[in-house]
Formats: C-alpha cells, sequence, structure tokens
C-alpha cells in the first residue's frame, strides 16, 4: 500500500499507461460491500440467485444491449462477487505489441459478438479522466443502475435495510482487472469463471472459508 498525507491507501489495479477504451478482452471482478453474500447461495455446485442477485443479472445483461462497443464472453455471479470477461471491439483499431493474437470463439451465455476475437488495438497513454466506452465507463454505469433498481425493490418490499447510494455501496466501489494478452489466459481464465461455483467452499472471497486472508 502507498502512503498519502500519513493514510496507508490502496493502490490502483490500473495497468499503468494503458487506455481502458482499446480494443481488448478484460477479465474482470466485482465484489459486493464488505463482501456480503446477498447475490444468491452455492447448492450443490451452482449458483441459485436471491432476488437482488436476479437484479444484478438483469443490469448487467441490459449493459451490453445498450452499448454496441461492448460484448460479454463469459461470466458468473457468485453470492458475493461477479466474475467476467468482456471485449471491447471498435472496428478499425487491430494492431497491438502489447497482447498477442487470441483468437477465440466466445463461450457466451448471454450476448456475444458474431466473430472470432481479432488482433486488438495499440497501447494507449492513460488519461486522468473516465473516458466514454471504456472499462470503468461501463462499471459506473452497471454499478448505478444497480443501486437504482435495488433501492426501488427496497422501496416495493418495505424492507427494513438502509438504501444504495453513494455514501452506502451496494458494491465495493474499486474493482479487479486484467487484460488477457492471449488464447491460454483466455481459456484458462474462462475455465476458471466456469467452475467458480464448484469451489466455492475454498474460494478466497468466500467468509466462510478459514484461509480467506
Amino acid at each position: 500500500m502507498d502512503k498519502y498525507k500519513n493514510k496507508y491507501k490502496i493502490g490502483s489495479h490500473r495497468l499503468l499507461n494503458w487506455d481502458y477504451s482499446s480494443n481488448a478482452l478484460y477479465f474482470l471482478t466485482i465484489v459486493t460491500q464488505n463482501r456480503e453474500c446477498i447475490l444468491g447461495d452455492i447448492v450443490a455446485g451452482e449458483i441459485q440467485l436471491s432476488e437482488m442477485g436476479k437484479i444484478v443479472q438483469k443490469e448487467f445483461l441490459q449493459s451490453f444491449e445498450i452499448r454496441n462497443e461492448l460484448f460479454v464472453h463469459e461470466y458468473i455471479i457468485m453470492p458475493n462477487h461477479l466474475h467476467m470477461i468482456v471485449e471491447i471491439w471498435h472496428p478499425g483499431n487491430e494492431s497491438n505489441d502489447l497482447i498477442d493474437n487470441v483468437n477465440v470463439q466466445p463461450h457466451g451465455r448471454a450476448v456475444q459478438p458474431n466473430r472470432a476475437v481479432q488482433q486488438l488495438e495499440s497501447i494507449k497513454p492513460n488519461r486522468p479522466v473516465r473516458l466514454p466506452k471504456s472499462i470503468s465507463s461501463f462499471i459506473a454505469g452497471f454499478k448505478s443502475a444497480v443501486n437504482t433498481k435495488i433501492d426501488d425493490y427496497i422501496d416495493e418490499h418495505h424492507l427494513p435495510i438502509p438504501k444504495y447510494n453513494k455514501h452506502n455501496h451496494f458494491f465495493q466501489p474499486n474493482y479487479h482487472d486484467h487484460i488477457v494478452r492471449n488464447d491460454f489466459e483466455y481459456q484458462r481464465i474462462a475455465n476458471y469463471i466456469i467452475q467458480n461455483p464448484i469451489v466455492w467452499e475454498n474460494d478466497k472471497l468466500n467468509l466462510s472459508n478459514p484461509k480467506k486472508f
């Protein structure tokens, strides 16, 4: 951790000098606030979504319906987090020295591009703003939509719990990202996502796992 004004803070997970609106495949993980298991339960190695989990799933899938540049290849909603491989694709940006050719057909349990992933866009300087049509704008829009819909659900069902806002986040403010650089990484990560419910008992995000720390 870095120090700022004599206080520790968690450093950014973002890759230095990478433009997160660039054409690429991204492995992303979003975690609920305090790792609270409110999205569902794992039963016999499969996720059974709660009502809040169903809202999260609906808003997640709608994120790709309203964004022409964004596609989902693989995802899983777990009791307190989401894993996903998403792709940003802007036609015409096809050269990349940082990432190897990734030639995969998406598993695609949801919206997907009707093509194989081609060579990706070259690295660009990172800018200190949230770029449109970028990973950060997608995450921000998705989280905002979830907050709104969950709050509507709380009101509709008169639930005795606090509503979610900028002071009471449904998801943790930060998220983990990793740029998928080749076919091997893609297959390894995709398999990890698919098998995540099966290994939930030993997952480091499982609060009941004694080895979580």
